[in-house]
């Protein structure tokens, strides 16, 4: 009987995918041809939308942390999980530099005449129906929404299980900003079950998404890759480096380099390995390594690094630390 319970789920998860998928592709068709300025105010109504409900997305966030913490959830999630303040704001103002930028579609570049007397060039256009598969970042949502909307395209959002509540309040304030402008409400929808057959049907659908984006962990990014059966743009780890020459401005180096690890520890734009010019390290890395401890970041470095500021300061750098993402205050 459990047997036949799960193909039943898998069957109800399937058809509710492929209702997504018709919607998402009617929806795109519209989409395409929606001019700038329908475009923009949906992006404007949307910020506005977050800001009013700013207390609500707070609520429905606060639902996503209890819940994550009792699951065991680590500092690095949490942190990516969060929604502050700060970062809803930041979810509206991010929708408003987003609908400043000028409209991609329809731009032409590379124009150039061929022997026969014919100009041809490159015209952008809309890719379609994008499908976007995140973890835990539920400001992502809108984001996605949003670069999605301006270069004309529908999307279908799947975003972690952890954020569910978040995703979906996030999710009513780009329907109430579409809806708004009179644009297509199904030009972004974002997936309600937190059923993980949700993904395979998603990376089934050819007939109605043109591109997948996968964002998160090796493991979604793998697994993206190995079962999709349309196109994906994918990254790997964000194992990012930062180098400061020797011919650089100290104090700006610092302050970078210090803010690049500090800012937050659980994302994948921050510094996990920073590799500095041997001329200039006596000067930078006591400064550096003064205000990493303060900060309680842990220390890892090669030899030369541990001759410079100390072994009790520096920890010895294994070969597996120079390709680790740590997603944590460990450098």
């Amino acid at each position: 009987m459990s047997t036949g319970t799960a193909r039943d789920t898998g069957g109800e998860v399937a058809a509710y995918m492929e209702r997504l998928g018709a919607r998402a592709r009617a929806a795109a068709r519209a989409m395409a041809a929606a001019p700038t300025a329908a475009k923009d105010a949906a992006l404007e109504a949307m910020a506005k939308a977050i800001e009013d409900q700013a207390a609500r997305l707070a609520e429905a966030n606060a639902r996503d942390l209890e819940a994550g913490r009792a699951r065991g959830l680590d500092a690095a999630l949490l942190d990516r999980l969060e929604l502050t303040p700060a970062r809803i704001a930041a979810m509206a103002e991010g929708l408003r530099q987003i609908a400043a930028l000028p409209d991609p579609v329809g731009e032409i570049t590379d124009l150039r005449y061929r022997p026969s007397g014919i100009q041809v060039g490159r015209m952008r256009v809309p890719l379609g129906v994008i499908g976007i598969i995140y973890e835990s970042r539920p400001n992502v949502t809108a984001d996605a929404a949003g670069l999605c909307l301006k270069a004309g395209n529908a999307a279908i959002l799947r975003g972690g299980s952890e954020a569910i509540h978040s995703n979906r309040a996030i999710a009513a304030c780009i329907r109430a900003g579409l809806e708004a402008a009179g644009l297509p409400a199904d030009a972004v929808q974002v997936v309600e079950t937190t059923d993980r057959a949700a993904v395979g049907a998603l990376l089934r659908m050819e007939g109605y998404v043109d591109v997948i984006v996968p964002r998160g962990g090796r493991g979604l990014i793998e697994r993206v890759s190995r079962e999709s059966r349309i196109p994906v743009i994918k990254h790997l780890d964000g194992v990012c480096h930062v180098y400061i020459d020797d011919r650089a401005d100290p104090e700006k180096a610092v302050r970078v380099a210090y803010n690049a690890k500090t800012q937050r520890y659980g994302t994948c734009n921050t510094m996990e390995t920073l590799l500095v010019a041997e001329g200039i390290a006596p000067e930078v890395l006591p400064e550096l390594a003064r205000r990493y401890r303060e900060a309680g970041v842990e220390l890892r470095g090669c030899p030369r690094t541990r001759e410079i500021l100390g072994e009790d300061v520096v920890v010895p750098a294994t070969e597996e630390d120079w390709r680790t993402e740590y997603l944590a205050p460990v450098l």
